[in-house]
């Protein structure tokens, strides 16, 4: 079945004279509303949608027992008379529920100049690239449609009248094909696609041609554009132009890296890389910030057509927003010379991360640690250590009031700070709602936690069934063991695969110089014994106990063969908790067989704590969605917004202040999505190209204001000449979910006979139902009254 859509004219096709003057076949057209040749021409079909023809049919069911009703009428009748009436009263109600079914006739016949058809043509970069025997794509359209003598043109005007446009980002008419440059920045089909059917949305319309490469670059599906074109019985013919397959081409695709990080911390990007023609080849990588090389690594190009991630770390030395170029110089006989590099843009921080030290007892980690990030401007370590019962030793803290009652009691209190670090202190120390509030600190707040061994961390420290143990990475169980060592193992540092690329154990030149340093430091202690790591953790460090080192209980149990890790770590919540159950991490400094100045371990300790704040929000988080835009193009932003405590705020005030590289900074506002607590939505334009800076601040109902900012790159973008083969299997489902063809240049002689107008010629009005269904009713009355029955 099917119904009517704004594509069908209901219009007979042209009669002969002969015909037209014959009386036989004006009397048929007088009782079937059309002349026989009509029904010559057409196929029959039903137009009542499927839910009618089901309420229809339960319909019919239901009238049956009416209908049989007269098997239990007796009195005068005879069944004779029964058989006749109950035929006649059958009769008419199939012939009032077939015209209830709305029946038809289709007609597939283009009729000259009443329909129309959109022909779209992709008039964006990528139609520039010449993969057609050294010829553009866009020779093929400037050759077969533009040219004065179209053939395909031509043939489309002989039947329909035809409608032109040009598209990249949206669909526009075109009334001179002179005005088709192919240098739109890029492509959306989907609204391109939408954007002709509404131009053309009060004409009828038989289809829509679309010329293009199919190299669409939107971030959106196009799942909704497809439903509304078939639900309008809108076909799509789809003409891909260009070759399904470079034969000779690198692509960098994407880059996807951290968007803000720390002065001064190593930025690892895993950039994904594509190729044709030069499997398994030797190729630089080169990293830019500015036009200046920061990072370079050798890459060995996947199989062809194979997507790999590559894996670069650089540092970042300089504050603000920084545009890095992750480029592959060009090879030699590459058909796509604009995709050989992609843009990432990073926010490198100049803050100081504020980070809270607790240790219960005087021991060298401490000593060492703080003076290992000493000279890190962007690291403030403080310390809060236990020297006695309920007495301190406080350290680079910003004033006296800070810590002076010892650990922090209120979440404003604990929540200033980025990290926690908690030594050799037992769970005792705490109570049970610092506990909830260092688990919070986590999962709420989105903290980082580092947990350190000693005999009073982890089991040894009683933490088992405390909040906290759900937190760490590792896991927990059985009673504290107090000061007495129940265990001790002696553990040599190895990095894991997952360790090996990890910015925090990069202490080398290079990754394979960073394993390679690890399997050399002296062994380590733990007093903690490890009962296993959480799913879901990831180990970079492991631990294995040296020919001839100790591991178990002193004086009893000794366990052959003993691991455990050294370095682990799993997301909890909006956070990170890290366990490193050693107690003497300094020995990678001062053991008797390291070099004086040596910076394994200050370097290992600076990346570890900048690990730990590098994903830390603040009270306010804004993101623009994208970062990197083409000119005049929206930029959404998105706001979180969260009291002291890190609840969310729906009442707050938020102004997102807009300054770009030209002109007077603009104040976007931004409105609470009532949907969501404590997110607030908003957008703007940028109009020229550069780097545009976004201060977002958000003032709450007592006056504070809190704020966060971003940065946001407007330039001409090479998403055109990404993944820019034709995509064929994209055209194919555009043409099959609507009905339409695809075609490709060498068959698409065929395509205006292909495109038909479905007119539907409705049968259920004709006269004929009408006089059968009174002429059936009638005659069940006379015989009723012939009968005697009435």
């Amino acid at each position: 079945m099917m119904g009517r859509g704004p594509c069908t004219t209901p219009v007979a096709p042209q009669i002969s004279s002969n015909l037209m003057s014959n009386p036989l076949g004006a009397l048929f057209e007088f009782f079937f509303k059309y002349r026989p040749a009509v029904f010559q021409q057409g196929d029959f079909a039903f137009g009542a949608p499927a839910p009618m023809a089901i309420l229809l049919l339960v319909g019919a069911a239901i009238a049956v027992p009416a209908v049989l009703s007269y098997r239990r009428v007796r009195a005068k009748s005879s069944p004779r008379d029964r058989t006749v009436l109950r035929a006649l009263r059958i009769a008419a109600l199939v012939v009032l529920i077939v015209c209830l079914l709305r029946p038809m006739l289709l007609l597939n016949a283009a009729v000259p100049q009443r329909n129309f058809v959109g022909v779209l043509i992709d008039d964006s970069r990528s139609m520039q690239i010449a993969d057609r025997a050294g010829r553009q794509r866009a020779d093929w359209i400037r050759d077969s449609v533009i040219a004065q003598r179209s053939a395909l043109l031509t043939s489309l005007r002989a039947r329909f009248q035809v409608k032109l446009f040009h598209f990249g980002a949206t669909a526009e008419r075109l009334d001179d094909t002179t005005a088709l440059h192919f240098d739109a920045n890029e492509t959306r089909l989907g609204d391109a696609l939408e954007a002709a059917r509404r131009e053309l949305e009060m004409v009828p319309l038989s289809g829509l041609v679309v010329l293009t490469d199919g190299a669409d670059n939107s971030r959106s599906p196009i799942a909704d554009e497809l439903l509304s074109l078939r639900s309008r019985q809108i076909p799509v013919f789809a003409v891909g132009v260009g070759s399904e397959r470079f034969s000779r081409d690198i692509e960098v695709r994407r880059v996807e890296t951290a968007n803000s990080v720390l002065k001064g911390s190593t930025l690892v990007a895993d950039v994904l890389v594509r190729q044709r023609g030069f499997g398994g080849a030797k190729v630089p990588l080169m990293v830019e910030d500015d036009g200046q090389l920061i990072g370079q690594s050798e890459v060995t190009l996947p199989p062809d057509g194979d997507v790999a991630p590559v894996r670069v770390e650089v540092k970042m030395a300089s504050a603000g927003a920084r545009v890095l170029t992750f480029r592959i110089p060009l090879q030699s006989g590459e058909q796509v010379t604009q995709n050989n590099g992609q843009q990432a843009l990073v926010r490198v921080r100049g803050a100081r991360e504020k980070i809270l030290y607790v240790e219960g007892e005087p021991r060298y980690e401490m000593r060492f640690v703080r003076a290992a990030v000493e000279a890190d401007s962007n690291l403030q370590l403080v310390a809060l250590q236990r020297t006695a019962d309920r007495k301190f030793l406080r350290l680079n803290v910003d004033g006296p009031e800070e810590l002076a009652n010892g650990f922090p009691s209120t979440r404003g209190e604990l929540y200033s700070y980025r990290a926690i670090i908690l030594g050799s202190i037992e769970a005792s120390f705490f109570t049970h709602a610092q506990l909830a509030m260092l688990a919070d600190f986590v999962n709420v707040r989105g903290g980082g936690l580092l947990l350190l061994g000693g005999r009073r961390s982890f089991s040894e420290g009683g933490y088992a069934g405390t909040p906290l143990a759900d937190v760490m990475p590792v896991v927990v169980q059985g009673s504290a063991t107090g000061d007495s060592v129940a265990f001790i193992a002696d553990l040599t540092a190895s990095l894991t695969p997952g360790g090996a690329s990890h910015a925090v154990t990069q202490v080398g030149a290079s990754e394979a110089k960073s394993a390679a340093r690890w399997n050399t430091l002296p062994a380590v202690t733990s007093v903690n014994r490890m009962r296993g790591v959480k799913p879901g953790a990831v180990t970079l460090i492991e631990g294995r106990v040296p020919k001839g080192g100790r591991a178990g209980i002193p004086g009893g149990e000794q366990l052959r063969g003993y691991e455990q890790p050294l370095l682990v770590y799993q997301r909890y919540g909006r956070g990170v908790s890290v366990a490193m159950p050693i107690q003497d991490s300094w020995t990678w400094e001062f053991g008797a067989e390291i070099p004086v100045g040596d910076p394994t371990f200050p370097t290992f300790w600076r990346q570890l704590l900048r690990f730990l704040t590098s994903d830390v929000p603040g009270r306010v988080v804004v993101r623009a969605q994208p970062d990197q835009v083409n000119p005049h193009t929206a930029v959404a932003l998105q706001a979180e917004v969260v009291d002291s405590a890190f609840l969310s705020v729906n009442d707050a005030q938020v102004v997102a202040h807009v300054a770009g590289p030209a002109g007077p900074a603009r104040d976007v506002p931004l409105e609470w999505a009532v949907d969501r607590d404590g997110e607030y939505h908003g957008s703007f334009t940028p109009d020229q190209p550069g780097i545009y800076s976004v201060r977002v601040e958000a003032k709450s109902r007592d006056g504070s204001v809190t704020g966060d900012s971003t940065f946001v790159r407007v330039a001409d973008l090479n998403a055109e000449y990404v993944d820019a083969e034709m995509r064929a299997a994209l055209l194919q489902r555009l043409a099959r979910e609507t009905g339409g063809r695809f075609y490709t240049p060498a068959t698409v002689s065929t395509l205006a006979e292909d495109v038909t107008v479905a007119n539907e010629m409705d049968l259920w009005d004709m006269p004929v139902n009408f006089l059968l269904l009174v002429a059936l009713l009638s005659a069940e009355w006379g015989y009723r009254k012939l009968r005697g029955l009435a």
